[in-house]
Protein backbone atom coordinates (compact mmCIF):
# COMPACT_ATOMS: atom_id res chain seq x y z
CA UNK A 1 0.00 0.00 0.00
CA UNK A 2 0.92 3.92 -0.52
CA UNK A 3 2.56 5.45 2.49
CA UNK A 4 0.28 7.62 4.79
CA UNK A 5 0.46 11.12 3.34
CA UNK A 6 -0.43 12.95 6.26
CA UNK A 7 -0.14 11.97 10.27
CA UNK A 8 -3.47 10.49 11.72
CA UNK A 9 -4.80 12.18 15.12
CA UNK A 10 -5.82 9.38 18.03
CA UNK A 11 -7.20 11.13 21.00
CA UNK A 12 -7.59 8.52 23.71
CA UNK A 13 -10.32 8.16 25.57
CA UNK A 14 -11.93 11.82 24.90
CA UNK A 15 -15.20 12.93 27.16
CA UNK A 16 -16.39 15.87 25.70
CA UNK A 17 -18.53 15.60 22.71
CA UNK A 18 -17.68 19.45 20.95
CA UNK A 19 -14.07 18.86 21.86
CA UNK A 20 -14.14 16.09 19.49
CA UNK A 21 -16.14 17.68 16.85
CA UNK A 22 -13.70 20.71 17.31
CA UNK A 23 -10.66 18.59 16.54
CA UNK A 24 -12.47 16.78 13.39
CA UNK A 25 -13.00 20.23 12.09
CA UNK A 26 -9.17 21.13 12.52
CA UNK A 27 -7.84 17.98 11.22
CA UNK A 28 -10.00 18.06 7.84
CA UNK A 29 -8.51 21.65 7.66
CA UNK A 30 -5.40 20.92 8.23
CA UNK A 31 -5.19 17.78 5.92
CA UNK A 32 -4.62 15.49 8.32
CA UNK A 33 -5.26 11.40 6.97
CA UNK A 34 -8.15 10.37 9.90
CA UNK A 35 -9.04 11.31 13.09
CA UNK A 36 -9.51 8.20 15.57
CA UNK A 37 -10.80 7.84 19.76
CA UNK A 38 -10.76 5.26 22.20
CA UNK A 39 -13.29 4.74 24.51
CA UNK A 40 -16.53 4.64 25.23
CA UNK A 41 -17.53 8.12 23.41
CA UNK A 42 -18.90 7.75 19.77
CA UNK A 43 -17.28 10.33 17.46
CA UNK A 44 -20.45 9.55 15.34
CA UNK A 45 -22.49 11.09 18.14
CA UNK A 46 -24.88 13.76 16.41
CA UNK A 47 -23.35 16.14 19.42
CA UNK A 48 -19.93 15.45 17.76
CA UNK A 49 -20.93 15.20 14.45
CA UNK A 50 -22.94 18.97 15.06
CA UNK A 51 -19.35 20.69 16.63
CA UNK A 52 -17.36 18.80 13.44
CA UNK A 53 -19.68 21.52 11.26
CA UNK A 54 -20.66 18.34 9.59
CA UNK A 55 -17.02 17.73 8.42
CA UNK A 56 -17.11 14.23 9.33
CA UNK A 57 -17.28 13.02 5.72
CA UNK A 58 -14.11 15.64 5.03
CA UNK A 59 -11.63 12.41 6.39
CA UNK A 60 -11.89 9.19 7.78
CA UNK A 61 -13.64 9.38 11.39
CA UNK A 62 -13.97 5.81 13.77
CA UNK A 63 -14.31 4.39 17.39
CA UNK A 64 -11.22 1.63 17.83
CA UNK A 65 -9.45 -0.36 19.92
CA UNK A 66 -5.91 0.32 21.18
CA UNK A 67 -5.13 -3.14 19.28
CA UNK A 68 -7.04 -2.05 16.09
CA UNK A 69 -4.46 0.85 15.10
CA UNK A 70 -2.74 1.67 12.15
CA UNK A 71 0.58 1.31 11.49
CA UNK A 72 3.43 3.94 11.77
CA UNK A 73 4.99 5.60 15.01
CA UNK A 74 3.32 6.71 17.45
CA UNK A 75 4.04 10.19 18.78
CA UNK A 76 2.29 10.89 21.80
CA UNK A 77 1.93 14.20 23.91
CA UNK A 78 2.54 14.45 26.97
CA UNK A 79 3.97 17.30 29.62
CA UNK A 80 6.93 14.73 30.27
CA UNK A 81 8.17 14.76 26.26
CA UNK A 82 10.40 16.57 24.63
CA UNK A 83 9.81 20.00 23.31
CA UNK A 84 7.74 19.85 20.08
CA UNK A 85 10.15 22.28 18.71
CA UNK A 86 12.89 20.30 18.05
CA UNK A 87 11.16 17.06 16.61
CA UNK A 88 10.20 16.37 13.20
CA UNK A 89 6.90 14.58 12.88
CA UNK A 90 6.42 12.12 10.27
CA UNK A 91 4.00 11.86 7.45
CA UNK A 92 2.71 8.61 8.82
CA UNK A 93 3.09 9.22 12.48
CA UNK A 94 0.09 8.55 14.50
CA UNK A 95 -0.66 11.46 17.05
CA UNK A 96 -2.29 10.31 19.96
CA UNK A 97 -3.55 12.86 22.98
CA UNK A 98 -4.78 12.16 26.11
CA UNK A 99 -8.30 12.87 27.59
CA UNK A 100 -9.05 16.42 28.32
CA UNK A 101 -9.21 15.44 31.99
CA UNK A 102 -6.99 12.64 32.70
CA UNK A 103 -4.15 12.99 29.84
CA UNK A 104 -2.91 9.71 28.25
CA UNK A 105 -3.87 6.33 29.34
CA UNK A 106 -0.67 4.52 30.70
CA UNK A 107 -1.28 2.00 28.21
CA UNK A 108 -0.97 4.51 24.77
CA UNK A 109 2.08 6.46 26.75
CA UNK A 110 3.46 2.44 27.07
CA UNK A 111 3.12 2.01 23.37
CA UNK A 112 4.16 5.80 22.27
CA UNK A 113 7.57 5.49 20.13
CA UNK A 114 7.94 8.61 21.00
CA UNK A 115 7.02 11.71 23.84
CA UNK A 116 6.62 15.29 22.80
CA UNK A 117 5.94 18.12 24.96
CA UNK A 118 3.96 21.20 23.43
CA UNK A 119 5.75 24.14 25.10
CA UNK A 120 4.04 26.42 27.78
CA UNK A 121 4.74 28.80 30.65
CA UNK A 122 5.28 27.01 33.79
CA UNK A 123 1.93 29.03 35.20
CA UNK A 124 -0.34 27.68 32.62
CA UNK A 125 -1.40 24.10 32.98
CA UNK A 126 -2.66 22.87 30.45
CA UNK A 127 -4.23 23.83 26.75
CA UNK A 128 -7.76 22.77 25.39
CA UNK A 129 -7.41 19.11 23.61
CA UNK A 130 -8.10 21.02 20.41
CA UNK A 131 -5.77 23.63 20.74
CA UNK A 132 -3.18 20.94 21.65
CA UNK A 133 -3.98 19.35 18.37
CA UNK A 134 -4.08 22.04 16.23
CA UNK A 135 -0.64 23.23 17.67
CA UNK A 136 0.94 19.82 17.17
CA UNK A 137 -0.77 19.15 13.23
CA UNK A 138 0.82 23.50 12.87
CA UNK A 139 4.25 21.91 13.38
CA UNK A 140 4.09 18.78 11.13
CA UNK A 141 2.65 21.40 8.33
CA UNK A 142 5.67 23.95 9.08
CA UNK A 143 7.73 21.25 8.54
CA UNK A 144 6.75 20.87 5.22
CA UNK A 145 6.80 24.65 3.57
CA UNK A 146 5.70 24.75 -0.23
CA UNK A 147 3.61 20.82 0.27
CA UNK A 148 0.29 21.39 -0.61
CA UNK A 149 -1.97 19.83 1.88
CA UNK A 150 -3.09 16.44 0.57
CA UNK A 151 -5.90 15.81 -0.96
CA UNK A 152 -9.39 14.36 1.07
Amino acid sequence: PDPRPAPIVLLDNPRHLGNIGAVIRLAAGCGAAGVLTTGTVDPWHPGVVRASAGLHWALPVAGRGLDDLPTGPLYALDPEGEDLRGAGIPDDALLAFGSERHGLSPEVRARADRLLALPMRPMVSSYNLATSVAMTLYHWLAGRPGTPLPAG
